[in-house]
């Protein structure tokens, strides 16, 4: 998902890394078991997780109870609700553990008091909020431009292997159709040797 390429990129993945070691010190490691919740709809966020292994989802979920999949993260992401953290509005959005995964857990004070010591917290901040801002767009553009079978292979492809460790409803809220929809677009698919 990075822009640069060739040395840079590695130089950048490299610095990254280290940071996140830094940030197991300032943290605390935490277990989380499938369907535990990092950060529930309507609470006031206060934290910020780094994966170190597993699989997580933020979902909206509607007062009819229908859940709409906004993205996946898995390792080496960092979770957050961040808009509504550093606005001090309760989340609108729900992360869960999809699977047994362990995160670095880092309190919102803790993370506001490492950026004003060091600017190198902020830059490596910049690079998962540019990383996010890419991502966003992206979604954007499929939903506005592609079909629902142009989403599921954009998904496929965005998301290798994953479609092995995620629920079917959750892939098909993840691109905006039901699960029958889902199969359908499947079975076509492998019926031409696509999936």
């Amino acid at each position: 998902m990075y822009i640069l390429g060739g040395d840079d990129n590695k130089k950048k993945m490299k610095n990254t890394l280290t940071l996140i070691e830094e940030l197991e010190y300032q943290g605390k490691v935490k277990t989380f078991i499938p369907k535990q919740i990092f950060v529930r709809e309507g609470e006031f966020p206060n934290k910020i997780g780094i994966i170190k292994k597993g699989l997580f989802r933020y979902y909206y979920l509607t007062k009819e109870g229908k859940e709409f999949t906004k993205v996946f993260m898995k390792e080496g992401d960092i979770i957050a609700s961040y808009t509504s953290m550093i606005s001090g509005e309760k989340s609108y959005y729900t992360i869960e553990a999809i699977e047994q995964s362990e995160i670095i857990e880092i309190s919102y004070l803790q993370w506001n008091k490492l950026r004003s010591t060091d600017s190198k917290w902020d830059k490596f901040l910049i690079t998962f909020l540019e990383k996010g801002y890419g991502i966003k767009e992206k979604r954007e553009r499929e939903f506005l431009l592609m079909d629902s079978e142009k989403r599921y292979k954009s998904f496929l492809k965005e998301y290798p292997n994953l479609e092995s460790r995620v629920k079917q409803h959750m892939i098909a809220s993840y691109i905006g159709i039901t699960p029958i929809a889902l199969s359908r677009i499947r079975r076509r698919m492998k019926r031409i040797n696509l999936c």
